[in-house]
């Protein structure tokens, strides 16, 4: 990580400079707090797959960043001594998504019971919950991503 950490108000800004596929796709970083992140793929027919509407791959990669953009915003203070890192993810699609698509990202555990594994000298590992959804409000797919954070050694 840098040395500069990351505040909620410049996660998006940060990851879009570090991380080469938001560049790629284009994300846009909509809101993002220590409690929930929500970012946008826009609709671009250079993504789009046999059915007119984004490849599936790059709504894994939409969920997944907002995930990691809430992982940041939640730990920001505990990069210094531990690395965020997903450990599994579970994606399931629900509805056809055409059009530009939106991603809300929460923790599904208080950040503070994953710091107090962290101080007690374990590896702890958290849930992410992603609704993916299209312009209409259909929720298109959802995620689960569980993320560990490993201690520096």
């Amino acid at each position: 990580m840098s040395e500069t950490l990351p505040t909620p108000a410049s996660i998006g800004a940060f990851l879009t400079a570090t991380v080469p596929m938001v560049r790629t796709l284009r994300l846009e970083y909509l809101e993002t707090t220590a409690e929930r992140a929500v970012l946008a793929l826009p609709d671009d027919p250079e993504y789009h797959n046999h059915v007119a509407g984004p490849h599936a791959g790059a709504m894994f990669t939409l969920a997944e960043s907002a995930s990691g953009a809430v992982v940041i915003g939640a730990f920001a203070a505990e990069l210094g001594r531990a690395v965020p890192l997903p450990v599994r993810a579970e994606i399931g699609w629900t509805k056809l998504a055409r059009g530009p698509l939106t991603a809300t990202a929460v923790l599904g555990r208080p950040a503070a019971e994953v710091v107090a594994e962290l101080d007690a000298g374990t590896r702890p590992e958290f849930p992410v919950e992603v609704s993916v959804r299209r312009e209409d409000g259909a929720e298109t797919s959802h995620m689960t991503i569980v993320w560990t954070l490993r201690p520096n050694s």
